[in-house]
Order: C-alpha cells, then sequence, then structure tokens
C-alpha cells in the first residue's frame, strides 16, 4: 500500500501520539500531501530515528522539503521510488487530569508507627514541546507507541521521584493533612527535570492522597477513639452505669447459669460501684480544696471552713483563740 493522503484526526480528544501505520512502516510515494492540525505536529520516523519534523498545515512531500529525509532513503532510487516510514503524530496541547497511582505500595519509615507501607494517588497535566526530542527518546527507545504505554512510562518516572520527596520531606503520617502542597511542589520541581529532557513540559503536578493499609488505618482509628475518650476512669464509669440501666432495662431469665451469671454480675458491679463512689466523693472534696479562698480555715471542733480572722466559729461557737467550745464555757 502506498499512502498518498497522511493525516490523523483524534476523535476522543484524550490520545498524545498516533503512529501512521498502526504497525510497521509504509510506502510514502513523492508527492504525498501531509495534513498536520494546528496543535500537531508530525514526525518522519524510521529505525528508531526521527529524520523530519513537520508543523500546521498541508505539506506536499517532494525533494525540496524533504532534504534528510530524501537524501537517506531515496538517493540510489533516484528520488522517484516510493520510501518506507512511519509518521508519528504528536499532539502538543495540553492534557489535564493525567491520573498516576503507585501500583505497589512504597515502603516509610514512620516516625511514631514504624515502618509502613503507603500508596498514593493524584493526577497531573503536561505537553510536548520538542516533537523530534520526545519521539527519538520515548518512541524510538523505549518502544512506546500508544497513548497507554506512554501514561505508564510517566508513572515509573513519578513514583520514583516521589518516593524520594516522602523519605525526605515527610516524618510521619499524621503530618500529611498540612503537607499535601509542599509534597507536591516538591515533587513537581524534581519531576520537571526528568520530564524536560524528553521533550516534555510538566505543567502541573497534585497528590491527592496518601494512604496506609487497612490494618494500620484500625490502629490510627484506635488512637483517635482513645484521645477522644479523654478521661478513663470518667469513661469506664459512664460505661458501668450503662450496663447496669440495661441489665435493669432486661432482666436475666431463670436458671442457674443465669443466676450465676446474675450473682457474678451483681459481685461485679458491688466492686465496682463503691469505688466509682469513692472516687466521685475524692473529686468532690478535691475540687473543694481547690475552689476555697485563701482567706479560710478549718474550725478544729466541726471542721467547717469560716473565715481566717473569725474569733468564734459560726457554726458550732468554738473560740478559736482559746480552743474551747463555747457552749463548755457556759456549762462550767
Amino acid at each position: 500500500m502506498v499512502l498518498e493522503i497522511i493525516q490523523w484526526f483524534d476523535k476522543t480528544g484524550t490520545d498524545i501520539i498516533s503512529k501512521v501505520p498502526k504497525q510497521g512502516s509504509a510506502d510514502i510515494k513523492l508527492g504525498a500531501q501531509l495534513i498536520v492540525r494546528e496543535t500537531e505536529s508530525a514526525v518522519f520516523f524510521r529505525d528508531g530515528k526521527a529524520m523530519d519534523v513537520f508543523g500546521p498545515g498541508r505539506h506536499i512531500l517532494s525533494t525540496q522539503n524533504l532534504p534528510i529525509l530524501t537524501r537517506l532513503l531515496s538517493l540510489p532510487y533516484g528520488f522517484k521510488s516510493p520510501f518506507q516510514c512511519e509518521v508519528v503524530f504528536v499532539d502538543r496541547k495540553v492534557f489535564p487530569n493525567l491520573k498516576w497511582g503507585t501500583s505497589q505500595p512504597i515502603l516509610f519509615r514512620d516516625k511514631e508507627l514504624g515502618m509502613v507501607r503507603l500508596r498514593s494517588f493524584g493526577i497531573y497535566s503536561a505537553r510536548i514541546t520538542d516533537p523530534a526530542l520526545f519521539v527519538n527518546t520515548i518512541v524510538g527507545t523505549q518502544n512506546v507507541y500508544t497513548t497507554e504505554q506512554l501514561q505508564d512510562f510517566y508513572r515509573s518516572v513519578i513514583i520514583s521521584r516521589l518516593t524520594d520527596v516522602l523519605g525526605e520531606s515527610l516524618t510521619s503520617i499524621f503530618d500529611l493533612p498540612k503537607l499535601y502542597d509542599e509534597l507536591s511542589g516538591a515533587a513537581k520541581s524534581r519531576l520537571a527535570i526528568d520530564f524536560n529532557k524528553y521533550g516534555i513540559e510538566l505543567v502541573d503536578f497534585y497528590i491527592s492522597s496518601v494512604t496506609v493499609p487497612e490494618e494500620v488505618q484500625k490502629v490510627i482509628d484506635e488512637r483517635t477513639g482513645m484521645n477522644a475518650i479523654g478521661n478513663m476512669n470518667q469513661y469506664l464509669q459512664f460505661k458501668a452505669a450503662k450496663a447496669m440501666e440495661e441489665a435493669a432495662k432486661n432482666p436475666t431469665p431463670g436458671g442457674t447459669a443465669a443466676a450465676g451469671a446474675g450473682l457474678g454480675m451483681g459481685m461485679g458491679m458491688g466492686m465496682i460501684i463503691p469505688g466509682m463512689m469513692q472516687q466521685a466523693m475524692n473529686a468532690e472534696k478535691n475540687s473543694q480544696n481547690v475552689q476555697q479562698k485563701p482567706n479560710m480555715i478549718e474550725c478544729p471542733n466541726c471542721h467547717r471552713m469560716i473565715p481566717a480572722d473569725s474569733k468564734f466559729c459560726p457554726y458550732c461557737g468554738y473560740e478559736i483563740a482559746k480552743g474551747t467550745p463555747d457552749k463548755e464555757e457556759k456549762n462550767k
């Protein structure tokens, strides 16, 4: 088959590159028309090397505008025989919302949790700025011909750099919420260098999420729950009171086993309640001690708090100065 009109139109709007023909090479006739759309470049490609690049427009393939190609391929035939070649169309527009993610977990040393495995996902946008360099380095040396293969290549580069950034910039996954922007910026600055050497500009790069395995997430949830509980003694008192309330609403049916269970619960509650009451009384006494004013003293007789400058206790009549109750003086 001899190609006389060569063009590519991306109906999906998502393809980055397209090869004509899809497989192998094709005979291209001198004088054939090459149609390149506004955001595209067409690269003539053979044996792993880009030979000519055409920008937007309609081009007639002749010896005048194919100096390198005709010199290399058609010279033995006097510039008359069709030549075999592939054309790689490269879309140079910005491709947004390209997705990346870790195919395998990244091993990370967390200062609080120890060694954990992280998965990360995000989006980026990129565009091809140097079609010839891109085709020579990516299509030629990496044998990448489809958009899916190209995104896989991008993903491997991203994961490699992201692993370094996480190891250097992050100490604990608990710090992640405040570091997403910083981590994204650090990763983008490193990835931009890698992308540029392939003729690609990394326009945007974002880390959307960094997740831990399910079992680690359970540990984090338990830790969060413990922090939410706060005072453990008060929490246990509350749970014991709720258990007693439920037991009162749902009495256990009769029977030896049930009686034993009820006796065990009664004994357990008998041990819990006094402790709860003692803790409550101690808490109340401590609260009174904390709240007492510095100009109050305790009556030696009735042990109530009275003003420090009192001569007699206003509650029992005890004479503070002499140390004898007022009523005893009257009896004498």
